[in-house]
């Protein structure tokens, strides 16, 4: 699976080139800021038209990665959801499907900023949950280690922005698992006061590859997506 190997918290966990975290201790799978129904809201608020797609996108990736770890736990990182109406409004097709996915498994959903109650789907849902040495929630805090997602971290490597998991001694920052989803560059300031001096970017794609986190705007003009 070209996954990345790391410690956190005395914890061994993998890195996904797709985004997810893997626990294989705990045959855990973690992702964040899945966004379901990111193209429905938009259209529903007036905004721009995007091709309905995201939500089967994010289910087949996301079927793909329980299947390749046999993970029997998940959580989901918060913004599950665009927002409180998006999970009524899935296709029946995605509804099902969702519901196959958590069948048999124990289920957390983290409430986020886009999806702050509880949604009509089974699991268990937590302002935040510890596990082991680790504490989920959605958004960083001071309280550590800790995973979280909500920012969205990208970096630039070779002149292309690629969405990143951000990690430092007590804190890993999840990559945003949904398609259609944008992002917060690295060298924010949000970012670079989040995360330690020796903090690294893991690069999401075909394979997990680590580097320095990128605390600097790459130069005008050079930047792809």
């Amino acid at each position: 699976m070209n996954t990345l190997e790391f410690h956190l918290g005395g914890v061994a966990l993998r890195a996904l080139p797709s985004g997810a975290l893997h626990w294989p201790g705990q045959r855990l799978l973690c992702v964040s800021d899945l966004h379901f129904g990111k193209a429905e809201r938009l259209a529903r608020r007036g905004g721009a038209l995007l091709p309905p797609y995201d939500t089967e996108t994010t289910l087949a990736r996301l079927d793909s990665d329980l299947e390749a770890t046999g993970a029997r736990q998940v959580i989901c990182l918060g913004d599950s959801f665009d927002d409180l109406a998006a999970a009524g409004a899935l296709p029946e097709a995605a509804r099902l499907w969702l519901l196959r996915l958590m069948a048999g498994r124990d289920w957390t959903w983290i409430l986020g900023n886009h999806d702050p109650a509880p949604q009509d789907f089974g699991g268990s849902h937590r302002a935040a949950l510890r596990l082991g040495a680790l504490t989920f929630r959605h958004i960083a805090t001071a309280d550590t280690p800790e995973v979280s997602g909500h920012y969205h971290p990208k970096a630039s490597v070779a002149g292309r922005s690629r969405p990143c998991f951000l990690l430092d001694a007590q804190r890993l920052i999840l990559p945003a698992y949904g398609a259609y989803t944008g992002g917060l560059a690295s060298h924010d300031p949000v970012l670079t006061g989040l995360m330690g001096a020796d903090a690294l970017a893991i690069l999401t794609g075909t394979r997990a590859l680590a580097l320095p986190m990128p605390r600097m705007a790459p130069k005008p003009g050079v930047l792809r997506r």
